[in-house]
């Protein structure tokens, strides 16, 4: 098992697009599993590469459903629609969370580690992980996106 450091704000990688994944090989499936093993230590529902510093368009959630672990590589949203708004919070920010507005639903376009791709459909809570993680790999924070501050209190009445 290996957990790296999360990169926090403001490092400036958290804010830069970045690069498209080309080479699939055995160091990204070693990069995959060690985002999943710094995820679950940090108690998160998705990591990505720049999250431990890394500029590569690499992303994983698993919001422990019966989707499992989704794996995101240079993915692309292909159809979204409808709105959610609910509370989110990130790794890179600690204790900070907010009220943000994403689509309900989105399709992505996206590779496997080996290369191949395929398409995820995704709604609801799992749709608004898969959005906070693509929004890092093009250096978009969850705080643009804020519409309200919450607290512990709103928190816990968010969660209900």
């Amino acid at each position: 098992m290996a957990v790296k450091p999360i990169v926090m704000f403001p490092d400036e990688v958290l804010e830069r697009p970045c690069d498209k994944v080309t080479v699939f090989d055995k160091k990204l499936t070693k990069l995959l599993a060690d985002m999943y093993d710094t995820m679950i230590e940090n108690d998160g529902v998705g990591l990505a590469a720049p999250q431990i510093g890394i500029s590569q368009q690499i992303a994983i959630v698993d919001i422990d459903d019966h989707h499992g672990t989704i794996e995101l590589i240079n993915p692309e949203i292909i159809e979204h629609r409808g709105k959610q708004t609910g509370p989110e919070g990130c790794l890179s920010f600690p204790g900070l969370f907010g009220e943000v507005s994403r689509a309900d639903y989105v399709k992505v376009r996206t590779c496997n580690r080996k290369g191949k791709v395929k398409v995820i459909e995704a709604e609801g809570f799992l749709a608004r992980a898969i959005q906070h993680e693509m929004d890092h790999l093009e250096g978009i924070l969850f705080t643009s996106k804020v519409e309200k501050y919450l607290d512990e209190e709103d928190l816990e009445s968010a969660e209900g």
